[in-house]
This record gives C-alpha cells, structure tokens and sequence, in this order.
C-alpha cells in the first residue's frame, strides 16, 4: 500500500468551494482523506510538507504539441511539460490526424506518466513540424468523414478538433478549410478549438485579399456554442483585436452566443493586446501554455527545420514559458487567483467533457494534484515582443501527484525567474 500525506498547504478547490489550510491523503491512485491534522490517521504515509504552498486540482494544459518526433521539432516530450512541470493532464493540439491517431494512442498516450488527451487536427497531416508547409493544410487536404469516425472510435482519447483561421490560409483558401472543420466538429459532437493569429506568411504570388479585422466574424458566423477561440492576447492580426487597437466588435456577441475562449499563450503573448482584452471585460475561460520546439530552448531532433517559415513574427520564443509561469503571468495583468486556478482545473475539465472526474479534489476521486510555490518578492515578467512588466508574486512548480505517485518539477524545459 503506498500512501502519501500532502500536508498543511493551502488548498484551493474552486469547483467545490475550497479553499483552507488543510492535509489531503492519498492511499493509491485514489484521494483518501480531506481535513485538518490527518497524520494520526495515516502513519505509514510518506510526508510531503507544504506549508505555505498552494495545493490544487492536478493541473490541466488546455493547449500542448506533444507528438513528440512525429511532428518533428515542434512536438515536446509529453512528461517534461506535464508531469515534471506540476501538470497532471495535457491536451495535445492538432498533433494526431485521422492516420496519425492509432501512433499517438501507442507511443504517447499510452507510455505517459502525464495523462494526455487531444485534439484531433481536422487536417489529415496532423500538426506535422508545426504546420510548416502550408500547401498540406488546403481543403483538399481534410477529410471530414475519416476524422468524425476517428475520433469517434477513440473517444476517451480524443476531446476536441483543432482548426486554424488565419491570415496566411485565408489569403490561400478563404474560409473553406473552416468550415470543414466546423462541420466536422458538429458531425463528431465535440468542441472546435481555433487558431487566431498569424500562422502562415502570405502567399508570395498571388492569393486572395484579407482584411484581417474580417476573418473573426466569418469564422465566428461558422461556430457552435462550446467551440473555442484562442489567443485572445496575440500580437498578430486577424484575431480578437482590430487593426485600430480596439477589441473586435463581435468578441462579446461571440461569447453570449456561447463560443469559449482559450489563452493558449504561445510565444505570439502580449502584455499590451492582453491589457486592451482584459480591460475591454473579456476574461478567458481556460488556459494552455503552448508550448512546443519552436518557442522553447529544447534540443531538436536531428534534420529538423532550424526556424520556422514565419520568421517575421519570431516563431523562436527568446522567453521560456510554462503553464505555471503563464498563471504568474495572468495574476500580474490583474486576475484574481481562485480566477486563475478554475483556467486550469474546473474550466479546463468542463473544456474537455471531464468535469467532476477532473479539475477537482474529492474523496474517492483520482489521486490528480498539484503542488506550487506561491512567493512574494519583485520578478520581472517579459513576452516576445520585448514588452515587461515587474509582478510581486511569483507561482512556480514544486511537484504533483498523477494518479497517486509523486513526481518532482525539474524539467529542463521551466524558465527560470528573473529578480527585478
């Protein structure tokens, strides 16, 4: 019998109202006990001291490249951003496609120590060396009734589909490939998650006229309550803010009509466009780090691309990022903690149709949960475009329980904090 006491941390639970100083005991895979002083009730437990840490429903990344060598450069090693990263759950974001997804179920899914789950790519490549060439990702190049029965015949793996609307496939195809993907994630019954922002350079010869301040309400008139928006705080165009600096008029519509909305940080985040989104009273709903080979510091696989085609808006993140230090990042631009942790625990398990399985801590429940440094001090906060800001609170990883083993944060993939 294994058993683990997490003791003394400040425990947050948004999904039931929790939030105290107390122990959890874990006794397997499973939450054996939530309460004060439980020690005396478990003495052959291994003790894990966490005072002055937050302790929270395992963590869940909303927004991972794990395809790890099938995609190339852009698919990171699932364990070194999940589970050696305070993350207990990831969901990979159009790495798998209707061919790829039996190789992802047997060398990722499987093997993981991480639980990952994904979003199949409404594209037949899949997320291959991250969308690197363009040419694969053209109507032609879906296939809506091989992906419905894909991801129908993988339902516990496959939660979502993944589709881009972009300025460089809308000046190729216009808003076909969109609704494809649309209808495929109505077909199948699951939420459509898509890419806003700058993906593709534009066609050299040729192509169609984008206004990129159109391409959000045509996307948005394809949708379905439940689908979801990412990158709201992008530097690019073509998403949640017009080319004038002001928010897009239809982004609240958007939101009553029930579409959700992911940070899906990147290395395209931006403090400025996040302050003209948060001010303008939008809040996102999740939160995923995206993270892949492109935006961090990894060694790449051999013969890979040494950037990526869109080398103008700097594909190759100078500032390392996780899903941790992406919440450090939504506590400075002012969201309030217990806002921040429901993005990714109760939020997260909603986005992906595992609500009250995940996203929680009850007795009897999985034995999921992350541990976290919550310091005080002055750290500087920078994103790609160069922009920093300086927070007086800094969250960074100190270990998690997946499925009621213990695993310590020390991937070498965790950014490092710089004091201001």
């Amino acid at each position: 019998m294994t058993q683990v006491l997490l003791k003394g941390g400040r425990v947050i639970d948004p999904a039931a109202g929790l939030d105290a100083t107390l122990d959890i005991l874990v006794d397997e895979a499973r939450i054996a006990a939530i309460g004060p002083d439980l020690a005396a009730t478990a003495p052959i437990a291994e003790i894990v001291d966490c005072k002055d840490k937050l302790v929270l429903p395992g963590l869940i990344d909303t927004h991972a490249h794990v395809y790890q060598y099938v995609t190339g450069r852009f698919g990171l090693n699932p364990d070194l951003c999940g589970v050696r990263s305070g993350v207990t759950t990831l969901v990979d974001q159009g790495g798998p496609s209707c061919i790829t997804i039996p190789g992802f179920r047997h060398f990722i899914a499987a093997p993981s120590k991480t639980r990952v789950l994904a979003f199949i790519s409404a594209y037949i490549v899949g997320g291959l060396e991250g969308h690197y060439y363009p040419d694969l990702y053209r109507p032609e190049c879906l296939d809506a009734a091989a992906t419905v029965k894909a991801a129908q015949a993988n339902s516990d793996l496959v939660k979502g589909v993944k589709a881009h609307a972009e300025i460089g496939g809308f000046a190729r195809w216009g808003l076909d490939v969109m609704k494809i993907a649309s209808q495929i994630g109505r077909d199948a019954r699951l939420p459509v998650y898509i890419h806003f922002g700058q993906l593709w350079p534009k066609p050299e010869h040729g192509g169609l006229p984008v206004n990129p301040d159109s391409i959000f309400n045509q996307v948005v008139e394809t949708l379905k309550p439940g689908d979801i928006l990412a990158h709201p705080f992008s530097r690019h165009p073509g998403g949640f803010v017009e080319e004038n600096g002001r928010l897009h008029p239809l982004v609240p519509e958007a939101i009553a009509r029930g579409l959700k909305v992911d940070v899906g940080h990147g290395s395209h985040f931006s403090f400025k466009t996040a302050r003209i989104v948060l001010d303008a009273g939008v809040v996102p709903d999740t939160l995923g780090a995206d993270m892949h080979g492109y935006n961090t510091h990894l060694p790449a696989p051999a013969g890979t691309p040494d950037s990526h085609p869109d080398e103008e808006h700097s594909f190759l993140g100078r500032t390392q990022f996780s899903l941790v230090s992406a919440m450090t990042s939504m506590l400075a631009l002012g969201l309030p903690l217990d806002q921040v942790v429901r993005m990714v625990t109760s939020n997260a398990a909603r986005m992906i149709g595992m609500e009250g399985e995940l996203g929680t801590l009850k007795v009897g429940g999985v034995a999921d949960i992350s541990v976290l440094d919550d310091r005080r001090g002055r750290w500087v906060l920078e994103d790609n475009e160069g922009t920093q800001i300086v927070t007086d609170r800094m969250l960074t990883p100190v270990l998690c329980v997946r499925d009621g083993v213990r695993y310590d944060a020390n991937s070498p993939s965790l950014p490092l904090a710089r004091a201001a």
